[in-house]
């Protein structure tokens, strides 16, 4: 048998790219650079970052109020190019199931979302930009990649034509972690969403010590401000427009929600290893476990070491890499009835 039906191969490096993608983005966002080209597609009027002399006094006579930063337009550009590419991937993706559509379980409406869902994903780039990194657009962005990470990774395990190895106890069991593996995966998607907020708001060091916050377990905070969703379109939202208070409750809203996770995937971890059955699924929930402890320090040293950029990053490597690990455990307890 293969290892995997047709466009098999190409969903598993698309689904590679789109976490470099979401890695590309993280950096952008995380560097400031997210107006780093004040236009949209271009770049200062360039199809790549202005480079002479004459084109970067060209760039900034175009626009006057946004001075040329190379160290800020390379990280957009860059990311801009390897999303389009992700684009071209998924669109290639789209064409190799149109033309296997007749195969038995050739996924059609999955690829047919993602297409959907990539274009969407431009236009949110876009805003992104014009909007000039407007809070909501720019969290709904995020999530937007890590939807597309997420089902460009279910369409490669649907692809996937290797069986995995049945459990060794009843399957009863495994269908009893149904709800809660679902459960953890919502409210994993749930804390992403407050990342995203947290990070598009510029709350991240609202609270520089831990486990007290400005050296207070509860500091004044405005939850009302920080999670209006309808706030106006201001001039520019680099560096965010909320007052103190506003971020504090952003930031304190993320550190709970961390503490959820962690005691669910907890205890999600513990049920998994007492109803452990079959080599490839302890072998998941090892990896669950490695990745939950490893998210937790890096959501530590952001705090301790004041948001290195790296570790900003990897922390949004991580989430993204957790996210696909639940899926995986979701797909496979709702498959396993079969075995």
């Amino acid at each position: 048998m293969k290892s995997g039906k047709p466009s098999y191969t190409l969903v598993l490096f698309a689904t590679f790219f789109a976490l470099c993608v979401v890695i590309l983005g993280a950096w952008t966002r995380l560097s400031d650079a997210g107006l780093g080209c004040p236009d949209w597609p271009g770049c200062y009027g360039f199809v790549l970052v202005p480079e002479t002399a004459e084109e970067i006094a060209r760039a900034e006579a175009a626009f006057p109020d946004a001075p040329f930063e190379a160290h800020k337009a390379w990280p957009e550009v860059i990311h801009r190019y390897f999303a389009s590419t992700l684009g071209l991937l998924i669109i290639i993706i789209n064409v190799m199931a149109w033309k296997n559509r007749h195969r038995p379980d050739q996924p059609i409406k999955l690829p047919l979302f993602l297409l959907i869902l990539v274009i969407a994903q431009g236009m949110f780039g876009m805003w992104t930009v014009t909007l000039k990194l407007w809070p909501q657009v720019v969290t709904t962005h995020l999530l937007g990649g890590f939807t597309t990470l997420s089902l460009l990774w279910l369409l490669g395990l649907r692809l996937n034509n290797r069986p995995w190895q049945q459990p060794s106890v009843p399957v009863r069991q495994w269908m009893k972690l149904r709800p809660l593996a679902m459960i953890a995966l919502v409210l994993l998607v749930c804390q992403i969403t407050l990342g995203g907020w947290t990070s598009s708001n510029y709350a991240a060091l609202a609270c520089p010590d831990l486990p007290t916050c400005q050296g207070r377990w509860l500091p004044p905070m405005d939850f009302a401000s920080g999670f209006n969703v309808t706030q106006e379109i201001g001039p520019n939202y680099l560096g965010g427009q909320m007052d103190g208070e506003a971020r504090v409750a952003i930031h304190m809203a993320h550190r709970i929600g961390a503490l959820l996770v962690t005691l669910l995937l907890g205890f999600l971890i513990w049920k998994l290893y007492r109803n452990a059955g079959g080599r490839e699924l302890t072998l998941l929930t090892h990896v669950l476990l490695f990745l939950l402890i490893i998210q937790i320090s890096l959501g530590i040293s952001n705090i301790v070491f004041s948001l290195p950029l790296w570790v900003a990053v990897a922390h949004n490597a991580g989430g993204a890499l957790l996210l696909l690990t639940l899926v995986t455990l979701n797909y496979r307890l709702n498959r396993v009835s079969a075995f």
